[in-house]
């Protein structure tokens, strides 16, 4: 056993592993990326995630750097859940739900966004921003990226749903973060530890920097790259730094409680499908259909379609069947709680996609809309598809752009996969201007290691070019970190400098994610084989 080993057994409630099975498990996510960290480490408690901490600290004090990477199940795709230094993996034993009333509930970082979404709708609640991966990831891990999904559109991200968050600074400080008022703010401020610290240097910068901070905001609806320095003031002059921890990625602390806010959840939907053979005129229907105020807009293009169409006919089944593949299928969802509000915007929708000449198709049976929800849904079979040493890498895989740009963004990007002579398949968020797609290509391949940069660095400058964001929902990680200051601009990266400063002066929280990465530092951790197998597994055993 390692004098490490040693020292953090002796200390924590919780395991410390150190066999190669276990640093090797852990030394991928769900990105292109591999990083194998010291030891593991399977806290109980917050307690643990403390002295975690505070034995970070005072080695950093010393000059001796033992970083610390906060993990739930790994499925991150942009390298945010890896790390050289401590592995603090949340789910072993931190993922209890603790309360739960009315309107609101509280559980630990480590637990599953599906049981949690189960829990909820139990007691006639939901959690509106769950990620497709909720059956997978953690409500930990969907607060450290921000997470979004197909209802984002109407009710928007997991920022959006934190009433308080309990966050273990990078001294070892237990806070608890929530809107405080001005009075509140104050009385922070003048404290001498590193909480007011904190506050001061945070509080200022937003002073200082507010214009620029402004300009500089990617015009989308949703955006996960950066600090979300503009939504740490709230309409109401609160001041709340959950939003700012909200989508940090572990860099400025590590979340051991969150309490939710949540909402009344109504089974009881309408479903319209409408096929597109004009991509002109479906991105005009996104703007028109956007004023009904759908609960979800989807949408999948003509190769995904094809794709199934070849490899997973059953997926088509009662909606394509012999018939010509349209360019684009967008499925839109009312959940109005009215059942007269629903008809009225079917209706209407109906309508506008009539005069677009879309042809369309409704749905309020939840089985018949379950077949609907299929075509959109099996865009996983797209990355799990075996296409030999090839394989579906998620390297730009989240733009977003203005709605309005919807029909130049899909042009682009076609133009941009022949460019490289890539096989392509879209699906995404149609509503938010927010696309996924995944290339085909081998890692074990240095030409087609190239083509990855490549293909990165021209889809990144036209996203930027077209007012867009690097990315929606999945946030920077290793992967998106680079293209930051072309993002947002030299001035607002370096606040974004001193956020991490402020926090983290050490600089030993998640190192090399979001902040301060170079692509050449990118580079170097591409793996030899992209495979997430393992992701779906169960936690490797705490046997010692």
């Amino acid at each position: 056993m390692s004098k490490l080993n040693q020292h953090l057994s002796k200390h924590l409630r919780g395991d410390v592993l150190e066999k190669k099975s276990a640093l090797e498990y852990f030394s991928t996510d769900g990105s292109i990326f591999t990083v194998t960290p010291r030891a593991i480490v399977y806290p109980k408690d917050v307690t643990d995630v403390r002295k975690i901490a505070k034995f970070s600290w005072q080695l950093a004090e010393r000059g001796k750097k033992l970083p610390i990477t906060a993990r739930g199940r790994g499925t991150d795709q942009g390298g945010g859940a890896l790390g050289n230094g401590l592995m603090s993996v949340l789910p072993a034993y931190m993922n209890r739900l603790i309360d739960i009333d009315r309107e609101t509930v509280t559980v630990e970082p480590g637990m599953l966004f599906g049981d949690l979404q189960r829990t909820l709708h139990s007691h006639g609640r939901f959690l509106p921003p769950y990620p497709s991966s909720m059956e997978f990831s953690t409500v930990g891990g969907a607060v450290a990226n921000n997470a979004c999904g197909e209802k984002t559109l109407k009710y928007g991200c997991t920022a959006d749903y934190i009433q308080e968050l309990e966050v273990v600074l990078a001294d070892g400080q237990v806070i608890r973060t929530r809107p405080l008022s001005k009075r509140e703010l104050n009385k922070k401020k003048g404290q001498t530890d590193m909480e007011g610290e904190v506050y001061r240097k945070i509080d200022g910068l937003l002073i200082d920097k507010a214009d620029v901070i402004e300009q500089a905001k990617p015009r989308v609806s949703k955006n996960a790259a950066g600090y979300a320095l503009c939504d740490v003031r709230g309409a109401d002059n609160t001041f709340d730094l959950s939003r700012l921890i909200a989508g940090s990625q572990g860099t400025l602390g590590t979340v051991t409680e969150i309490t939710f806010k949540t909402e009344a959840y109504n089974p009881d939907t309408h479903l319209l499908a409408a096929f597109f053979d004009d991509m002109e005129k479906a991105g005009q229907a996104v703007e028109a259909l956007s004023k009904l105020n759908p609960s979800a807009m989807e949408v999948v293009d003509y190769h995904l379609l094809d794709f199934l169409k070849r490899n997973k006919p059953e997926k088509l089944q009662g909606v394509i069947e012999n018939e010509e593949l349209p360019k684009l299928v967008f499925l839109i969802e009312f959940d109005d709680d009215k059942k007269g509000a629903r008809k009225r915007k079917s209706k209407k929708a109906q309508k506008i996609l009539k005069g677009l000449a879309a042809s369309t198709r409704l749905r309020t049976d939840p089985q018949e809309q379950e077949e609907l929800w299929k075509i959109r849904r099996s865009a996983a079979a797209v990355i799990w598809q075996d296409e030999g040493k090839k394989k579906a890498l998620p390297i730009i895989e989240d733009g977003v752009v203005p709605v309005g740009k919807l029909t130049e963004f899909l042009r682009r990007v076609y133009e941009l996969f022949q460019k490289y002579d890539l096989d392509i398949a879209i699906w995404g968020h149609a509503g938010n201007g927010n696309f996924h797609m995944q290339p085909f290509l081998d890692l074990d391949d240095t030409k087609d290691r190239q083509t990855v940069f490549k293909v990165m660095d021209d889809f990144y400058q036209m996203v930027i070019e077209m007012g867009g964001s690097t990315c929606g929902e999945h946030n920077d990680g290793r992967l998106r970190a680079p293209y930051l200051p072309d993002l947002y601009g030299q001035e607002v990266y370096k606040v974004f400098q001193q956020v991490k400063d402020a926090f983290d002066p050490y600089r030993i929280l998640n190192p090399d994610v979001k902040i301060d990465v170079s692509k050449d530092a990118a580079r170097k951790q591409l793996r030899n084989r992209y495979a997430m197998e393992h992701l779906y597994d169960h936690m490797p055993q705490t046997h010692h």
